[in-house]
């Protein structure tokens, strides 16, 4: 059997290698010539998966180390008989702890603000009780979901008034909710002058441009995006307006990269008729802590030891800074080369410290 995976799938060539032959890829360079023969397509969001892509090539299982599906064309696979998987909630975790960085940095007084989440799935659902454990005022807006399901669900316009906003919906164009553009001239404009948005889900839930000129018409927003309407080509233009820049890493912890590939091996293995798989060869990073326990004295302090959003920020503005090199590949280039990451799990947080009840609400060790 021939594999073929995006090169930046970790654990991919330990788990798959007992079926076939795996080829590692860049995920943007993955094209039909190298599908012909291959039986199993293994990728990540760089990957575009459609019919151009697949017709006339060999392959039956398509999987997705990511949350979200936008870039798979469902209905051509379902059409062509090819199962799919993917790892919803894989690295939600890490996305939190992204929010979380930029509030801790842009807003320091965040806990006494009031929090608006567009889209309450795996991603915003987690953020949403993460902040309601800490007694954070929040309003959702999820058109999915039932009145009722959760307390603090209602519509756009309570998110819109609200003094930080989080975009976690899915990329959508059809239905009756769509999410393209979602937020777009007149949104932007209705919107707190001193608002802090962020949007670590899709890039084009904002309309870019619009964004643009509205910073360059005096929006006034502290805006953070880890998601870009057009990436791998960003807008350098925009990036210079907005407080944080970074290359869509939201979710880059290395427990999510990891919990990916293994939620979409776990689903191979279904699919053949095999059993789950037990014997995992990297256990030890689910169990694995870090050595020093943090002394924090507020949780501001220990959210910025588990991950710090503005060496992130530092990282992309210096790339972008080399005019030399392609914008796209610089943004590629970051993505590839990202530094390890943990999650709040990993650190341990001494439990006689003053902050030690609200850290352990966000998924902290405590000794």
């Amino acid at each position: 059997m021939k594999i073929i995976a995006d090169q930046n799938m970790p654990l991919v060539e330990q788990l798959f290698t007992q079926y076939g032959d795996v080829k590692l890829l860049p995920g943007r360079a993955i094209t039909s010539e190298d599908l012909v023969d291959a039986e199993l397509l293994l990728v990540r969001s760089v990957t575009r998966v459609d019919r151009q892509l697949l017709e006339g090539t060999g392959v039956r299982f398509v999987g997705s180390a990511t949350i979200g599906t936008d870039h798979i064309d469902l209905d051509y696979l379902a059409e062509a008989g090819i199962q799919f998987a993917h790892a919803p909630g894989c690295n939600a975790e890490a996305v939190v702890q992204y929010d979380l960085s930029v509030m801790a940095e842009l807003m320091p007084q965040w806990r006494s603000k009031k929090v608006g989440i567009v889209g309450c799935g795996n991603v915003g659902g987690r953020l949403y009780r993460r902040l309601c454990d800490l007694g954070v005022n929040c309003a959702v807006y999820d058109p999915l979901l039932e009145a009722g399901t959760i307390a603090d669900l209602g519509n756009l316009a309570a998110v819109l008034a609200c003094d930080i906003i989080c975009l976690h919906t899915p990329l959508t164009t059809a239905g009756d909710y769509p999410s393209h553009h979602l937020f777009d001239a007149e949104v932007l404009a209705s919107l707190k002058p001193d608002v802090l948005l962020i949007n670590a889900g899709r890039g084009a839930v904002i309309d870019n441009q619009a964004l643009l000129e509205a910073f360059k018409g005096g929006f006034k927003a502290q805006v953070a995006l880890d998601v870009w309407e057009t990436e791998p080509a960003v807008d350098r233009n925009l990036m210079d307006y907005v407080a944080i820049a970074t290359p869509h890493i939201a979710g880059y912890s290395l427990e999510g990269k990891v919990r990916g590939t293994e939620m979409v091996h776990q689903a191979f293995r279904h699919w053949v008729g095999l059993a789950d798989f037990q014997s995992n060869p990297h256990a030890s990073l689910h169990d694995s802590k870090a050595e020093a326990v943090l002394q924090v004295s507020n949780i501001n302090q220990a959210i910025f030891h588990s991950y710090s959003v503005v060496e992130d920020d530092q990282r992309m503005r210096s790339a972008m800074a080399d005019t030399a090199i392609p914008v796209a590949q610089s943004f590629d280039n970051l993505r590839r080369t990202y530094p390890v990451r943990r999650e709040f799990g990993y650190y341990a947080i001494d439990p006689n410290g003053q902050c030690a009840e609200d850290c352990s609400r966000l998924g902290f060790t405590i000794l």
